[in-house]
Parts: C-alpha cells; sequence; structure tokens
C-alpha cells in the first residue's frame, strides 16, 4: 500500500487546490469530496479526507511555515505549488509517527524532488529557530515543545537521510539531462552552381481613396463677419450724427427756452387733463365751485418718519446731482435710454415668467411624486394584507393540526390510564405512607422554627438596649467653645488671602462701583433718547416742509390748467 500513497497525496493536492480557488464552506466541500472519491478503497478515502481536514484546520499554524518558506528560501518557486508543501509540512508535522518513513519518502519522492527537498531542508534547519518562535506566540510555548518539537527533532537523523538521498538523485538526474557534446563531422564542399533566386513578385499598387471635394463654404466669407461690420457702421454713423448734434447745440442749457421734449412732455400732459375734463363738456355751464378738501392728520410713529426723512433727503441730493449735470453741459435722457429700460423690464418679465413656469413644473413633479408614493403604498399595504391572510391560513391550519395531535394525545392517555386502573390501591398506600413521612418533617420545621424566632428575639432585644444606650450618650448637651477673630486670615498661605473685615469693604467698594457705573448708563440711555427726538422733530419739520410745497406746486398745476381750459 506504500507505493499507492503518491497518488493519494496528490490526489489531496488537487482536492486542497479546488477549496482555496472556491472558498466554500467546509463541510459542504468535504462532502462533495467523500462523494467524488465513492470510488476509492475505505482506508484511501479516510487518508485524503483526515489530510484535508487537518489542512483546514491547521492552516493557520502551517501558513506561518510556507509563508516563511516563499519569503526566504523559495522565492524563485511558483505559488501554484504551494498546496503540496502545505500537505507535506502537515503530514511531517502531524501524521508522521503513523505514517512511517517508507511512506512518508514515497509520498517525497512522487513529487518534485528538488523542490521537497529544498523545503525539508528549510523545514527542519529552521525549527528550533524561527517556526518554534512563531508557533510559541500562537500556542502555549510547552504544548508546543511537546507535541510538535521533540517529535520532530527525534525524526531529524531520519530526515537528513532522506534528503541526502533526495540531493544525490538530483545531482545524478542532473548528470543524465547533460548529453554529451557531438563533434561536428566534416563535409566537402559543393561546388555546384547555385541556383539563382527567382524574381520576386510585384507587389499592388495600393489605390487611393476619391478625395473629398472642397465644401463651398471654404471659399465664402461667413454670415457673421458681414452682420458685424453692417453693425460697425450703423454705430459709426449714430456717433457721427450725436457728435455733430453735441456740436451744434453746445450751449443749449444757456437758452432760457424749453426742450422740444420738454415741450412735448408738456403738451401731453395737458391733452390727458383735457380729455379728462371734458368727459361732461355739453352739460358743463362752467367751472365747478372749489371746495376746500379738509386734510386728516396722520400720526407716523419712528420707523415712518425716519423713512420719509431719508427718501426725501435722497430726493434732493438727486436733484442737486442733476442740475449739477445740467449746469455742466448735459442733456436730458434720450429715446435710447429710454428703449433701454423698456428691453430691461421686457427682460425681467420674461425672466419672471421663466421662473414661475419652473415653480409650476416643480409643483406638478412634487404632486407626481406624491402620487406615485400613495399608489407605492398602496401596492405595499394590499402585499403586507395578502401576506397577514397567508399568515393567518398558515396559523389556522397549525392550529387545526395540533388539536388533531392533543385529540390523539389524549386517547393514548386514557388508554394506559385504562391499563392502570389495578395499581391504584398500591398508589394509595404508597400516599398515606408519604404523607406520614411530610407531617413528621414539618414538626421538625416547626420547633427549628420556633429556636430561631427565640435567638432572632434576643438578638433584637440587645440590639434595642445598645440603641437606648447610644441615644442617651448623644442627648447630652457638649459645649462648643467658639472664638473668631475677623480680622485674622485663614492661614492658607494664597497671594491674595484676605480676612473678613477686608472682604467685607471689597464688597463695599464694588457696590459702590456697580451703582456709579449704572447712573452712567442711564445718563448716556437719556441723553440718547433727547438726541433721537431732536432728530425725529427736524425730518417731521422736512417732511411737513415738502409736503407743503408739494401742496403748493399741485394748485399752481390746476390754476395753469383751469387757465388754459378758459
Amino acid at each position: 500500500m506504500s507505493s499507492s500513497y503518491g497518488s493519494l497525496a496528490k490526489e489531496a493536492i488537487v482536492l486542497l487546490d479546488k477549496f482555496t480557488s472556491g472558498r466554500q464552506c467546509l463541510d459542504d466541500f468535504m462532502e462533495d469530496a467523500s462523494k467524488d472519491l465513492q470510488h476509492m478503497d475505505t482506508l484511501h478515502k479516510k487518508f485524503i479526507l483526515d489530510v484535508l481536514s487537518g489542512c483546514i484546520e491547521h492552516q493557520k499554524l502551517l501558513d506561518i511555515v510556507i509563508n516563511m518558506f516563499y519569503g526566504q528560501d523559495g522565492k524563485s518557486l511558483s505559488r501554484n505549488d504551494r498546496s503540496q508543501f502545505v500537505i507535506i509540512c502537515y503530514l511531517a508535522t502531524f501524521s508522521l509517527d503513523d505514517l512511517g518513513l517508507p511512506r512518508f519518502s514515497n509520498i517525497i519522492k512522487s513529487l518534485d524532488i528538488k523542490k521537497m527537498h529544498t523545503f525539508l531542508t528549510f523545514f527542519f534547519t529552521k525549527l528550533t529557530t524561527w517556526i518554534q518562535d512563531e508557533w510559541n506566540n500562537i500556542y502555549d510555548a510547552a504544548f508546543v515543545e511537546k507535541n510538535w518539537i521533540g517529535p520532530l527533532l527525534r525524526w531529524r537523523p531520519e530526515m537528513e537521510i532522506l534528503s541526502d538521498q533526495l540531493a544525490v538523485k538530483i545531482a545524478h538526474g542532473s548528470q543524465v539531462k547533460k548529453a554529451p557534446i557531438k563533434t561536428t563531422k566534416l563535409q566537402e564542399f559543393s561546388l555546384t552552381k547555385p541556383k539563382p533566386r527567382p524574381l520576386p513578385m510585384p507587389e499592388l499598387i495600393p489605390q487611393l481613396d476619391k478625395a473629398k471635394p472642397v465644401p463651398n463654404s471654404t471659399y465664402r466669407a461667413p454670415k457673421e463677419i458681414q452682420k458685424m461690420d453692417e453693425i460697425k457702421q450703423k454705430n459709426h454713423q449714430q456717433t457721427v450724427e450725436l457728435l455733430y448734434e453735441a456740436n451744434v447745440k453746445q450751449f443749449r442749457c444757456v437758452n432760457l427756452q424749453m426742450s422740444e421734449h420738454t415741450k412735448r412732455a408738456i403738451s401731453q400732459i395737458k391733452e390727458d387733463l383735457d380729455s379728462q375734463l371734458q368727459f361732461d363738456s355739453c352739460h358743463s355751464s362752467g367751472l365747478p365751485s372749489s371746495n376746500k378738501t379738509t386734510s386728516w392728520p396722520i400720526k407716523l410713529n419712528t420707523a415712518a418718519i425716519l423713512r420719509g426723512g431719508a427718501l426725501y433727503d435722497r430726493k434732493e441730493e438727486e436733484e442737486q446731482q442733476r442740475l449739477q449735470r445740467l449746469v455742466e453741459g448735459a442733456r436730458e435722457p434720450s429715446s435710447f435710454l429710454q428703449w433701454q429700460k423698456e428691453m430691461r423690464e421686457k427682460d425681467l418679465q420674461e425672466e419672471l415668467a421663466k421662473i414661475e413656469r419652473r415653480r409650476l413644473e416643480a409643483g406638478i413633479n412634487n404632486e407626481e411624486a406624491a402620487v406615485a408614493r400613495m399608489r407605492k403604498m398602496e401596492r405595499n399595504q394590499k402585499t403586507a394584507q395578502l401576506k397577514k391572510e397567508e399568515k393567518a391560513q398558515l396559523m389556522r391550519r397549525y392550529a387545526e393540526n395540533k388539536l388533531q395531535e392533543e385529540k390523539k394525545m389524549r386517547d393514548l392517555v386514557q388508554q394506559v390510564e385504562e391499563g392502570h386502573k389495578n395499581s391504584k390501591a398500591a398508589k394509595e398506600k404508597l400516599q398515606k405512607f408519604k404523607q406520614s413521612i411530610v407531617k413528621e418533617d414539618s414538626e421538625q420545621r416547626r420547633e427549628v422554627l420556633r429556636h430561631t424566632l427565640e435567638e432572632a428575639q434576643a438578638e433584637l432585644s440587645r440590639k434595642l438596649e445598645i440603641m437606648r444606650e447610644t441615644h442617651a450618650i448623644e442627648s447630652l448637651p457638649h459645649i462648643r467653645v467658639r472664638n473668631f477673630d475677623d480680622t485674622e486670615t485663614a492661614g492658607h498661605k494664597l497671594l491674595g488671602e484676605m480676612s473678613l473685615v477686608e472682604l467685607k469693604v471689597k464688597l463695599d467698594f464694588l457696590r459702590e462701583a456697580q451703582q456709579t457705573d449704572q447712573q452712567e448708563k442711564r445718563q448716556h440711555i437719556l441723553e440718547e433718547k433727547q438726541n433721537k427726538k431732536q432728530l425725529l422733530l427736524k425730518k417731521q419739520e422736512k417732511i411737513q416742509e415738502h409736503q407743503r410745497l408739494k401742496q403748493i406746486n399741485s394748485k399752481k398745476v390746476k390754476a395753469s390748467v383751469q387757465a388754459a381750459v378758459l
């Protein structure tokens, strides 16, 4: 059977490769492996499965040796041979006593001799140094020494002999592989004329693809440049006209006559007023009598007064700036500025419309999402209701089955009771005997409880006596002598330590400083209120002055309109 252990080890290597690549559960893998090995003998199958389970169980211990081997002596070896090194390490560490040297050497010789020689040399040379230290970091040192290092050291001489045999085989194999150098045999020169080389076939000249025609836009100037030139010409013409007008009419601000724009605006205002006044001209007999309208006073708060004052200040500043510009030679706003203002308002309206449209679309999307959520909730509720119904049906079935089982058990119990009717007399005797035992036991317990109660009462009376004595001692008066000097410090030797009198004086000074500070704040608040009141009065006077001027101007305009109507 020792000759077949090499093939069994190879089969175990193949299965271990499958487990490491698949990363599946150990129990499932062992079941699949046992199904695959059904055609084998029972001992062979047991050997392979034991080796696989042992390698997976002690994987942490074996990985230390294999990783160290690949890091030092096995750098040139392939990582695909890892499984065979793991199995050899497991057999040498855990199963060498069971296998024996012949079977183990048969397994070693069935694999690659050179790789096995390298691994065994590394394993048994580093056994008592690095490997033992690493194993001691995981397991108890005494356990490692007793169960693993000791047996391996006993097998070290045999392993050295096996390693020497492998080295001899490797050397012999290398000598066999080296074939003898063949000497060249002399041959006579053939002086026949060599055949001329045949002319090579000419290669086909590749035909070029037809060139794409040049598009017409290549020879035409783009339309954008033409449009930009036209715009430049128009702008240049407008600037020339504006410059000419400015040179011709540069002293127009000195002339007392009104500008044409002002005349047109005044005429337009007059026409609007005439159209408003001529709504009932056929029935009117003259100008209506002017009735004075009573102006009711309006009470303004502080914020309204300040806002009104700021508005009139801004208007005064704008009017001063406009007069300053007119004095310096500026003109009235042109039609271009009016057009620009209209276009800006139009753009603003379009932007507001776009924003409103986006808001409406967002609202629609939100409503659609809410509807979708409601539908989803309804579907979830329906599925939950179906699941509840299924669960209730299953519970009903389960209850029916349970009732049937209980009925069967009840029948069985009834049958057993009928069979045991004859043993009732024996049970009654046994019950009476038990009652007598219980009575005796209860009498003994009563006696024990009576003794314990007497002891507890004695202990309680003793404790009460001690408590009375302590209360009597505590009720005695004891005189306390209190000698306290307010001018002395506590004696803690701190930097800012003060006596009680010094602390009281310092607190008095702090109270006086706080009172003076509060009085100053109160005075400051009163001054601010007075200043604010004066400012509001000034603003109110300014507002009243502007309103009075506005009323005067409106009266003048009405008088001029009435004169024009007459």
